[in-house]
């Protein structure tokens, strides 16, 4: 049973709520407990976000909020806010405002004096690159690289980088943007991590030369975190 009720939350706030990136066991209980007493929890796919729900039987009614709906949404979602209601902003797997349109309804909120609380929890970033291996003292979260315009700016700009780099990726890009990798930043040590928490979690490790060899890589499905060593490293 949960040990807060509805009226606890305060109104008019927006929670953003961190979620299992795979395992869903790897969920805060103060998760669960505002998911349940929300008025409104804000998805970035819903059908996926409603598998959570029902595991841990909160019935809260979801609504969708993700790239290609953004601009449409927000205005609505700020008015239910302005209006006193609380919503749970939640992604697919791991911490809202990361590499999703999460940011945009967060700063529109700061913008408009609504409060914001955030529910610490799961996200890919911290334990890809603490398995790594490699120096974690100081590192970038490069996110996804552009895949078009301004990708040969990025990788240049990250020639020099001394501290460990960490990159988002999807399988279909995952092997050119090795390969990108291995021609920008010349050959260094790197870690590919796939399924974090999941049943069949792999970790590679290896040279970028070895990695842009790999044509399985391509065959493998689920969203991958590439750790590279920085310049000197």
């Amino acid at each position: 049973m949960s040990v807060v009720d509805r009226d606890d939350l305060p109104a008019a706030t927006l929670y953003v709520v961190s979620t299992p990136i795979g395992n869903l066991k790897d969920i805060t209980l103060r998760a669960i407990e505002v998911l349940q007493h929300v008025d409104l929890i804000a998805a970035e796919d819903t059908r996926h976000t409603r598998i959570l729900l029902n595991r841990y039987q909160i019935s809260t009614p979801t609504t969708s909020y993700f790239d290609f709906n953004k601009e449409k949404k927000l205005p609505a979602l700020l008015e239910k806010l302005k209006a006193g209601q609380r919503l749970a902003l939640v992604s697919d797997a791991g911490t809202p405002g990361i590499s999703d349109p999460g940011f945009k309804l967060i700063r529109a909120c700061i913008e408009n004096d609504i409060h914001v609380e955030t529910i610490p929890g799961a996200t890919a970033l911290i334990p890809a690159i603490v398995m790594s291996g490699l120096a974690t003292d100081r590192f970038t979260f490069e996110g996804f690289l552009p895949v078009k315009k301004g990708r040969k700016t990025r990788l240049e700009q990250l020639r020099d980088e001394p501290r460990t780099m960490v990159f988002y990726e999807s399988p279909h890009r995952i092997l050119r943007t090795l390969k990108q990798l291995l021609e920008f930043l010349g050959d260094r040590r790197a870690v590919v991590a796939r399924e974090l928490t999941k049943k069949f979690e792999q970790v590679y490790r290896g040279t970028l030369a070895e990695f842009s060899e790999q044509d399985n890589l391509l065959k493998l499905k689920g969203e991958f975190v590439v750790i590279v060593e920085g310049k000197g490293k």
